[in-house]
């Protein structure tokens, strides 16, 4: 790579990986969060060790809380802005960060969602929200089950013979790369009108950039992540000007020709908001159906409560997404002076957000680390963010949870882990990379609907 990007390594990531290893051994709790192996590895000690802490722990550069209370509150706070890749960093990183940026879009850096706000955030939100209503979203169910049972005779067809008895008997696989991942991006494939033969190139652009929310990468992870970016920018780019001279039924074409208050949104909105849609809408429900398998495998009890009664698998969506966040943490950065849980956070000062720890507070939630399908206000948690930034996609990948592990454990009863899985090497993001199981017998297929 080039001297620039070296540079905006050091400027980004190097100096703040190498701080905060420092500070970690020195036991600053932020800094742990960053460079602590251990907490990476299994972060629910370090939630409980937080809250030890009170509402807002302190560290060297900002504010901690694992609090839903005051989580839901800085959600949702016109005294709290969205952070900004580097926007936080010492003035002269800051400043070496800029000059040596690539020219590429990125979640965090505007015109995403992630990293505006209004007057801004509310127009593209709009503008969005008239594409993406309630109803196109709701009409996109019938499409989600047909697509999960392709894939589900797929992989009982694939994956082992049929013996002299004529039962199907499915061996081990990856059930992330096989299942997990193939149905999102099958389905916002469908909504943004990309190619079958073009899917290949998400799922690929989509396992490189996932770290792009994190900070302190190391060297050659960043390299990868920004390999990523640099693909799916130049992907995006063909893939937008396809739409405008072949527009087509999806949702992307329609947001093309969307405008709010008679203003279109400019080439660079356009990309950067189907460039969310698309990495959101895909990476986040991966990890919501890869947290599910492997938490119901472990919990089989709570498999024999969903066998006997499915019409509570909406309900162990919201506590899966409760329990095991595939979205880990947010931060906010204090437009003035403000007291918050008794604290005052100081004009620029930066709080990060521990939503999967405050999905777990013992104040809002009844013995907070047990697994329970029918817990009676799993909703309540706050997987999808809140306030003005709650996540657009958040109605389709409830759907994409309910039908992907509904479908799974019917065709696959007897479906059992095979091995320990590999968890992702990010902060933000949580699921995983792998997921062996082991099938077993495959029930018959109902028909799909629409009949596909």
């Amino acid at each position: 790579m080039s001297t620039r990007e070296r540079l905006h390594w050091f400027a980004m990531h190097g100096v703040v990986r190498s701080a905060a290893a420092f500070s970690a051994k020195r036991g600053d709790l932020q800094a742990r969060l960053m460079a602590d192996p251990a907490v990476r590895a299994d972060p629910v000690p370090f939630y409980e060790e937080l809250r030890a802490h009170g509402p807002m722990v302190r560290s060297r550069v900002g504010y901690l809380t694992v609090d839903h209370a005051i989580a839901h509150e800085l959600l949702r706070s016109d005294d709290f802005r969205v952070i900004t890749s580097g926007a936080n960093l010492p003035a002269p990183l800051r400043w070496l960060e800029r000059r040596t940026r690539a020219d590429l879009l990125h979640p965090l850096l505007a015109p995403s969602l992630l990293a505006v706000e209004p007057p801004e955030h509310t127009r593209y939100r709009k503008t969005v929200s008239s594409v993406f209503t309630s109803r196109a979203v709701a009409g996109l169910r019938d499409g989600v089950e047909a697509t999960a049972a392709e894939l589900l005779n797929g992989l009982a067809d694939d994956t082992s013979p049929t013996d002299h008895s004529g039962v199907v008997d499915s061996g081990v696989v990856d059930i992330v790369d096989r299942y997990c991942s193939q149905l999102p991006v099958a389905v916002i494939s469908e909504i943004l009108g990309v190619p079958e033969a073009d899917r290949s190139k998400i799922l690929e652009f989509g396992e490189l950039a996932a770290p792009s929310l994190d900070f302190g990468l190391g060297w050659q992870q960043y390299q990868r992540v920004q390999h990523g970016i640099s693909g799916f920018n130049d992907w995006l780019g063909a893939h937008l000007q396809h739409l405008r001279d072949h527009p087509g039924n999806d949702l992307m074409s329609q947001l093309i020709e969307a405008s709010e208050g008679g203003v279109r949104l400019d080439q660079t909105e356009l990309r950067a908001v189907a460039g969310l849609v698309l990495a959101a809408g895909f990476e986040t429900t991966v990890n919501l159906l890869g947290n599910g398998i492997r938490l119901l495998l472990h919990h089989p009890d709570q498999l024999e409560v969903l066998a006997a009664d499915p019409s509570l698998w909406p309900g162990a969506v919201e506590e899966i997404l409760r329990l095991d966040s595939p979205v880990q943490l947010t931060a906010r950065v204090a437009r003035t002076d403000s007291l918050v849980g008794g604290t005052t956070v100081r004009r620029g000062e930066v709080v990060v957000i521990y939503l999967a720890a405050a999905n777990r507070d013992p104040a809002v939630f009844e013995d907070p680390q047990r697994f329970d399908v029918r817990r009676p206000n799993a909703g309540k948690h706050l997987a999808f963010s809140g306030g003005r930034h709650f996540c657009l996609g958040a109605a389709l990948a409830r759907i994409e949870g309910e039908v992907g592990l509904r479908q799974f454990f019917t065709r696959f009863p007897d479906v059992q882990l095979a091995g320990a899985g590999l968890r992702r090497d990010t902060r933000v993001l949580r699921g995983w990379v792998q997921l062996p199981v082991r099938l077993g017998p495959a029930a018959r297929s109902a028909a799909a609907p629409g009949g596909r």
